[in-house]
Order: C-alpha cells, then sequence, then structure tokens
C-alpha cells in the first residue's frame, strides 16, 4: 500500500513550503515533491500601473531581499527610458547590491544554516535554532548578527531604510552617499573581514565532519548559470549571462537579458505555484540548472578580488565544477568576503562622488529586461508597456524558481538516501529539510521562521486516508 510523508511546513526558510515523500509498497522512496503552498500574483495585479512604481512595488515581494528586486525593476525601467545610468548612480547601486549580499548570506549562514552544524542535524528542534546558537556560542552569534547589521546599515545609508528603500528609479538613484556615512561603512570593515574569515574557517573544519551530507545533499550533475563580466570575472550586476555544465564546460556565454525566452522555458506543476524554469536547448526537465552563490562561483573564471580568488581556489581544487548543494553555504561566504573586497575598493572611487544621479527621459521603448544578481541567483524582470508608460505585461523569473528542479531533485535524493518506512526519526526529516536550506529559498515572501515553526508529518495511504500523524511544536 502505497504511503505518503509530509513535512509541512518547513522550517528555517523565507516563506512557507512542505514536503511531500511518497514510499512505496516496500517502503522505499518512491518520488519526493517540494512544494510552494503560497499565491502571491505580483504579476498580474501590477498590470496598469505605471513602470516609475515597480521599483516600490516589486520590492514588496519580500522583506528579505527586496533590495534585488528595486535594482532588476530599476534596470528595467532604465530600458524603458532607454538611457545609459551615470558612473556614479550605476556604483552606488554596485554598493547597495553588495551590502544586499552581505546581510543576506549572513542571514542564512549564521542564523538559518549554523544551528544544524554546530548543534547538529539530529539535536532537539526546540533549541536547534538561532536561540539555540546564541546560547551555545555567543560569540559567534554576536558576529553573525553583526555582520548582517553591516550590510544592512550600508542599504540604510544609501536608501534611507534597510527594508523597501525608495531610492533606485528608472534613470539611476534619488540621493547619494554622505562622507559620514562612507567613514562608518570604512571604519566598521575589518570586523566584517574578520567574522567573514572565522566563519570560513569554521565551516572548512566542520566540513569532514558532515561530508557524508555533503556527498548527498543536492551531489549530481546540472548546468549553473549567471552573470559574469566581459573578462570572465564573478559579477553580482552588470555583465552577460553564461551556462556551464558540471565539469565547469561553458555550454552558452555572452548571452543578454533581453533574449531570455530563447534559452530559458518555464514549466508548471500542479502541485506547486513555483514556476520550474529549464534550460530550453535541453528541454524540460532534462534542463535543469541551478542559479545563486553556488552556480556563480562555477559559471566564473575568477572573482577579481585577492582574498576571494584564494578562496575560489581552495574551494574548487583540481576538479570542474562544485556539485554539491551543501557547498552553497561555502559558496557564501566567499561571496560576502569578495563583497566586503569591493566594498573597500568602491569607498575610494572617485565616481561614488559625482553629483550625477539621474536621467531624464520619457517612454522611448515599450519593452525591457532588467537583471541583476540577487544573494539567491539571477533575477530578471521583463516589462512591456504602452505609450504612457503602463505596464500591459509582467514577468518575473525569481531566482529560487530556477532552483526549483534541482530542489525537488534534492529532496528526493536525500529521502531515497536516509528513509526506509513510514516510521521516520526527527533528525533524518531534519535532513530532507536541510537540503532545501542549501538553496536558502526565498519564496516570493516576507514570512520569516527562525526554527520555532512546528514540522507536521502525515502518512496516507493509497487511499488517502492518514494512518500515521506526527506533530512537532
Amino acid at each position: 500500500m502505497a504511503q505518503r510523508i509530509v513535512i509541512d511546513p518547513v522550517t528555517r526558510i523565507e516563506g512557507h513550503a512542505k514536503i511531500s515523500i511518497f514510499l512505496d509498497e516496500e517502503g522505499q522512496v518512491s518520488d519526493a515533491r517540494f512544494h510552494v503552498t503560497e499565491y502571491r500574483g505580483f504579476e498580474r495585479f501590477c498590470e496598469g500601473r505605471p513602470f516609475w512604481e515597480m521599483p516600490g512595488i516589486t520590492a514588496r515581494i519580500c522583506g528579505i531581499c527586496p533590495i534585488s528586486h528595486i535594482l532588476a525593476s530599476a534596470k528595467a525601467g532604465d530600458g524603458i527610458l532607454a538611457v545609459q545610468i551615470s558612473p556614479t548612480a550605476n556604483k552606488l547601486r554596485r554598493l547597495m547590491n553588495l551590502g544586499q549580499i552581505t546581510q543576506s548570506h549572513a542571514l542564512s549562514f549564521f542564523h538559518l544554516s549554523a544551528p544544524d552544524f554546530l548543534l547538529g542535524f539530529d539535536s532537539d528542534p526546540a533549541t536547534r535554532n538561532v536561540f539555540g546558537l546564541i546560547k551555545a556560542d555567543p560569540e559567534l552569534a554576536r558576529r553573525g548578527i553583526r555582520l548582517r547589521q553591516f550590510g544592512q546599515d550600508i542599504i540604510s545609508h544609501l536608501g534611507g531604510s534597510k527594508i523597501h528603500p525608495a531610492w533606485a528609479t528608472p534613470g539611476g538613484v534619488r540621493s547619494a552617499l554622505t562622507d559620514e556615512a562612507r567613514e562608518d561603512i570604512r571604519a566598521r570593515l575589518p570586523e566584517a573581514f574578520e567574522t567573514t574569515k572565522i566563519a570560513l574557517g569554521l565551516f572548512k573544519e566542520l566540513a569532514g565532519k558532515f561530508g557524508r551530507e555533503a556527498q548527498i545533499f543536492g551531489n549530481f550533475p546540472s548546468l549553473y548559470m549567471g552573470l559574469v563580466a566581459d573578462d570572465g570575472t564573478w559579477e553580482h550586476h552588470d555583465g552577460a549571462l553564461r551556462f556551464v555544465d558540471s565539469a565547469r564546460n561553458v555550454i552558452a556565454d555572452g548571452l543578454q537579458a533581453r533574449d531570455y525566452q530563447s534559452f530559458i522555458g518555464e514549466a508548471v506543476e500542479s502541485y506547486s505555484y513555483l514556476k520550474f524554469p529549464y534550460y530550453k536547448p535541453m528541454g524540460y526537465p532534462d534542463g535543469c540548472y541551478r542559479v545563486g552563490p553556488l552556480a556563480r562561483l562555477n559559471v566564473c573564471d575568477h572573482m577579481g578580488t585577492p582574498l576571494a580568488d584564494a578562496e575560489l581556489r581552495e574551494f574548487r581544487g583540481t576538479s570542474g565544477a562544485v556539485n554539491s548543494a551543501f557547498m552553497y553555504h561555502q559558496a557564501r561566504l566567499i561571496e560576502i568576503l569578495c563583497a566586503l573586497e569591493r566594498i573597500e575598493q568602491l569607498l575610494d572611487d572617485p565616481d561614488l562622488q559625482g553629483d550625477r544621479l539621474r536621467a531624464d527621459a520619457g517612454v522611448n521603448e515599450t519593452e525591457s529586461v532588467g537583471v541583476s544578481e540577487a544573494p539567491r541567483g539571477t533575477l530578471f524582470h521583463h516589462y512591456r508597456v504602452d505609450r504612457h508608460g503602463r505596464l500591459t505585461f509582467v514577468n518575473l523569473i525569481i531566482s529560487t524558481g530556477q532552483n526549483n528542479v534541482a530542489m525537488n531533485r534534492t529532496v528526493a535524493q536525500i529521502a531515497r538516501h536516509y528513509i526506509r518506512g513510514p516510521e521516520v526519526a526527527e533528525g533524518l526529516l531534519n535532513r530532507v529539510e536541510a537540503g532545501i536550506r542549501c538553496f536558502d529559498p526565498c519564496l516570493s515572501c516576507s514570512t520569516h521562521a527562525l526554527g520555532t515553526m512546528p514540522i507536521s508529518v502525515d502518512i496516507r495511504d493509497a487511499t488517502g486516508a492518514i494512518v500515521r500523524h506526527v506533530r512537532r511544536d
């Protein structure tokens, strides 16, 4: 008799989802699915709005990564105006994005994933969260909080608010960085560097302890996509798109965001509100690709900063692409290190002190695609407008959606390895959840669970009747 195990909700991610694990008559895992159970509808209700409003509206998709939507939307607006923004505006936007990468990655590593590493996957779920981490290692927890605060304060210095700043706009930005803010950022960089190096050392030390998880959590061949600069350097806001395979062979390069529909398709499945993007030339689901920190480190030739480049060489070793999703955690820390180095460089850039912040223009194009690297991966905003600038079409390809096929494969891979029959230990269920946390999914929502939400596990027979129910509070 077929059975189904349901993990609902999945904890320590941004948003709401559940996992279903299907068992065959012998109690072996036959399939597993990652369901996104919320629906927001931004693409439809934005139609009819002036495109000028889109950075502020789409920022509300998420309270964790609003900056990513603000910047991608502003870039789409630049295209509708048909303007090239000033070097000052471009570098200010880049500085804000670096602050966003820093704060979001710090949240993911220290608050959402470190409880598993430091307290153990099998530890008590009541304390396996950020509060348990504070009790077990208050200094590390404090450092993580301050590193995230540093990134948030960069955002606040530029936009006047840590969340949903009304700052980036089509054509540029609304305000510059003050001298006082610049010096505050400069003064706090040494501590941020120190914390990041401590975290990198800690993760590499723990990697041996969790070697089994690293071999099982999402360790399979796939494609990877991300932005790179003209010379192949790691990029987070400009550049062109590149796809590589699981051996880091480049299969497509120099792709432009405006042409995304020629190489990215979007499939749908009845069990999830989240779309399933795929690499079109290979079809669905064979065209599974991953985005985000791991993908960016796989697609780039180098990071472009000395400390991060040294870490990248060690991270890659002598192999091709790093294929285990477990290594997303280390990739985030390397990206924080690179972000800090680039922030340090930007503070001394004379363009940052310019006064040309915004280009003035009207509607010159009726269609545009903005792309930027969100902490979780490449983000597309595609708009069409009428001659008055009112939106007639909106399509958003979210970073987490592009990892959707890979996340489903990861869940199935972990479940098949650990689960035998309906009697499943809590620590094994946590490992299934942890496979999703590797991707740090942001489910287009500002709800944020720090590990205190319950897990409800239903085991159902082939008729759908519940034969066993387990709840973790």
